[in-house]
């Protein structure tokens, strides 16, 4: 049985992964920072700030997923906050490939999640692809040091993946709770203009597609992980509405309000534009939920 490596296994996304290994054979571990978590799942201690990390979790990794960071989406994006979010990835980052180097151990693959945040917060009528380049914004300019982390195992000969993903769709928590939760209380609308692009992917799918990258050998380099079924966000809400049976008719929601909200955080939500699924599609993945209607009644209206 291998043994796949997780770090931030014991987020949203990690825990799913697990329960997905498990399910194809394989014994998840994870990286955690707190030294009395408790689980059903294999977990070591580490302590980035520290450069500490349990020998035993490089020695004993067939893979090794890196999901680490802090939520982009969680607070204000103070100066504080802005380096917080870099440095999570990043660090960590460099901290495994550290790790690595001096064990002379190497895992199969090394395999990172970024974001589609790389193309920048920007609305364009151009359906972004893995050969465009990186924006200069926030987003951008993280995704493109995460990325860069990430890219320096294939210099020590580890086949490396790095998959951008669009924002995640899950049963609990996460971007959709929160996005459903006016529409539950009938007051469902469009953010700002409502005419930016929304990137998603089914919780399911990402999982899939960290697995796919694991036995494709074949697989390396970027490849984006957003479903076909791309909406603007008058639409995402109109079909969340419909799959509620709530009412969709409230006035958008002005931009100016979310910005004094959020900050310059609002640009997640207003902004967005379309991102291209083929490369992905043509490992031969094909995506389990590629239309939103489905995906949201999977997570939204399960008995």
């Amino acid at each position: 049985m291998e043994t796949v490596l997780i770090t931030g296994g014991s987020g949203l996304l990690g825990k799913h992964l697990c329960r997905k290994l498990m399910e194809k054979g394989y014994k998840p571990a994870i990286l955690t920072r707190n030294p009395d978590y408790k689980s059903n799942i294999t977990n070591y201690f580490w302590d980035p700030d520290k450069e500490e990390i349990d020998d035993e979790a490089i020695s004993s990794a067939d893979y090794i997923i890196h999901l680490a960071g802090v939520n982009i989406g969680e607070k204000r994006w103070t100066k504080r906050r802005k380096s917080l979010i870099a440095d999570s990835r990043t660090l960590t980052g460099e901290l495994l490939y550290k790790k690595i180097k001096e064990s002379g151990r190497k895992p199969k693959a090394f395999i990172s999640i970024s974001g589609t945040g790389y193309y920048g917060s920007i609305t364009s009528d151009r359906i972004f692809s893995e050969t465009d380049r990186h924006a200069e914004d926030f987003l951008g300019e993280v995704s493109r040091l995460w990325e860069n982390t990430a890219s320096r195992f294939e210099e020590i000969g580890i086949r490396t993946v790095r998959i951008r993903s669009a924002v995640v769709l899950t049963e609990r928590g996460g971007v959709l709770a929160r996005i459903a939760l006016p529409v539950k209380l009938g007051i469902g609308s469009p953010l700002g203009s409502g005419k930016q692009y929304f990137p998603w992917i089914h919780v399911e799918d990402l999982c899939n597609i960290f697995i796919r990258a694991i036995e494709d050998t074949q697989m390396k380099g970027v490849y984006n992980a957003a479903s076909p079924d791309q909406r603007i966000n008058k639409e995402f809400v109109r079909t969340l509405a419909k799959v509620l049976k709530k009412p969709f008719w409230f006035p958008p929601v002005p931009a100016i309000l979310m910005k004094l909200l959020l900050g310059e955080m609002s640009v997640i939500l207003l902004t967005g534009s379309r991102i291209s699924s083929e490369k992905i599609k043509e490992t031969g993945y094909v995506f389990k939920f590629p239309e939103l209607e489905d995906a949201i009644k999977n997570l939204l209206c399960k008995k």
